[in-house]
């Protein structure tokens, strides 16, 4: 057995994906609170060490947490409002409306119309009050203290943002187009009201966040948290960081980010966001990066770091162009980027995001940073003519997933096969005609990669309706999630299954393996 290059990854353990926004809930979308604990209580019983989520910021266009308003903040969307109402600062009547949305998928557009304004009551209630602080939350000037960095920006590019009818901040009067220190004095009184809004909302959010994650340890398991490789434009981060990013002296983008056509898109992905100025980065030592990790890993345990490849070379798009078809490939800041993210976070627990077509170049680099790599089980067959996703082929310094949140899920997977693929994942599989993510997850399980994640919809066995996102398209995406009858169901007839298998295929994550072999134990 050859020993992982990763020097995090020594154990043989097992995770789940399930965003935050899939969660039970009573409140229109999941959050922070009871189903969130209920979810680790089930991922603990079974012995499952991993919870792996999507980003937890502030979603902007299209409700995407790929295109978030900060990379520093939480989306208020996931605060337990019960915790409000118990506090004083909300009432049963004014929480009725958001108790009678959907509890099994997300109504972005209902939940935007409720959600913001019975928010506001709390926070104008808790400052009428005077007080300094949620009971079990800490102190609110402690918290504005410890994260003034990037909260006042951030709170105050909201505030704007709300205070000029939701447009970009590329749009805005000139004199509110950049920030600087100093700024938040001059702000319209109303807008300061507002700003102080998005501060409280920040303290809540990260009081229940530390709580669910200190939760989520006791009962031994870790978050993996996802950080995009870009940031969208529209974000306090574009706002406050203007020399990190490729913009022109109006702020707007010379070149955008995307993929060329590949398995998720025959267009391509046209992602829209700004690309880095990497020569500035470089000058500065990485310094807004690891800045940006290092408040990652005060949220998460574990980092995946999407669209890896764009570290080696990235595809630069037209800022006018219709689609991703015609771009240039441009380098990235390859290793020097990694060695001074090591050096700054020696105990970074980083998983590469490295899929799509994938060549040598990218391979080296992830093996040099010293990265696992992700496998799709899915991608096995009529993806790839090398067949590195075949299972048997997957190295031990990797992570198996059936599927990602961009994928369909497994049983949709499997029913949308055409006959001859059909026949040859059924005997991979031995599906015995089964159309059932079960066999899949199993066959996961006992891959030699090191972590196997599973996303919820498979172990709910779910079709493709209950996909979470479809890349390239804008409509019906992240809305998914799962009831407290499923989960309960789940738990109920599987946690005995997953548990055996865990330790079956030795997932359990107490002990490390080694190349050499020991004397039996008496």
């Amino acid at each position: 057995m050859n020993r992982p290059s990763s020097p995090w990854l020594t154990t043989r353990t097992a995770g789940v994906l399930a965003h935050v926004s899939s969660l039970p809930g009573d409140y229109g979308i999941g959050n922070l609170g009871p189903g969130a604990r209920a979810f680790v209580d089930f991922l603990a019983a079974a012995r499952v060490r991993h919870w792996q989520i999507c980003p937890v910021g502030p979603t902007g266009y299209g409700d995407s947490p790929y295109q978030l308003f900060s990379s520093n903040a939480g989306n208020p969307y996931f605060i337990d409002l019960g915790e409000l109402q118990a506090a004083g600062l909300l009432t049963a009547a004014e929480l009725a409306p958001l108790r009678r949305l959907p509890a099994g998928h997300a109504d972005y557009g209902r939940l935007y119309e409720t959600f913001w304004a019975v928010l506001a009551l709390a926070h104008d209630r808790f400052t009428a009050d005077g007080g300094d602080g949620i009971e079990g939350c800490g102190s609110l000037k402690a918290f504005s203290r410890e994260h003034a960095g990037w909260l006042e920006p951030f709170a105050d590019f909201m505030a704007l943002k709300a205070h000029f009818g939701g447009y970009a901040w590329t749009l805005w009067p000139e004199k509110y187009r950049r920030w600087a220190p100093g700024l938040h004095a001059t702000l319209p009184a109303p807008v300061r009201l507002e700003a102080a809004r998005h501060v409280f909302y920040q303290y809540v959010f990260f009081a229940q966040w530390t709580r669910l994650r200190r939760y989520a340890a006791e009962r031994g398991v870790s978050i993996i948290g996802d950080v995009p490789i870009f940031v969208a434009l529209d974000s306090a981060d574009t706002w406050r960081n203007r020399a990190v990013f490729q913009l022109d002296a109006a702020g707007r983008p010379r070149a955008v980010a995307g993929v060329p056509p590949d398995y998720f898109s025959a267009l391509g992905q046209l992602w829209g966001n700004p690309l880095y100025n990497w020569k500035h980065q470089a000058r500065t030592g990485y310094a807004w990066w690891i800045a940006r990790l290092r408040a990652a890993f005060e949220l998460y345990d574990v980092v995946r770091l999407d669209h890896f490849r764009g570290f080696d070379t990235y595809w630069e798009i037209s800022a006018d162009a219709a689609d991703a078809r015609q771009g240039t490939w441009r380098k990235g800041p390859g290793l020097a980027f990694f060695k001074a993210v090591r050096k700054a976070l020696p105990a970074a627990r980083i998983i590469a995001e490295d899929l799509g077509y994938i060549g040598p170049e990218v391979v080296a680099l992830r093996r040099a940073a010293g990265l696992p790599g992700m496998k799709i089980l899915q991608f096995a067959y009529g993806h790839d003519a090398n067949n590195v996703n075949l299972p048997h082929f997957y190295p031990p310094d990797s992570v198996a997933y059936t599927g990602t949140h961009d994928n369909l899920t497994t049983r949709g997977w499997l029913e949308g096969l055409q006959p001859a693929e059909a026949a040859q994942v059924d005997d991979y599989f031995q599906l015995g005609g089964s159309r059932s993510a079960w066999p899949v997850i199993r066959a996961a399980l006992a891959t030699p990669s090191r972590l196997a994640v599973i996303p919820m919809q498979d172990l709910l066995d779910l079709p493709a309706s209950a996909t979470l996102n479809r890349p390239g398209t804008n409509e019906g995406n992240w809305q998914w999630r799962f009831t407290p009858a499923q989960l309960a169901g789940l738990a109920g007839k599987k946690t005995a299954q997953l548990h055996h298998w865990i330790q079956l295929f030795d997932r359990t994550g107490d002990r490390p393996f080694r190349d050499y072999s020991e004397p039996p134990v008496h």
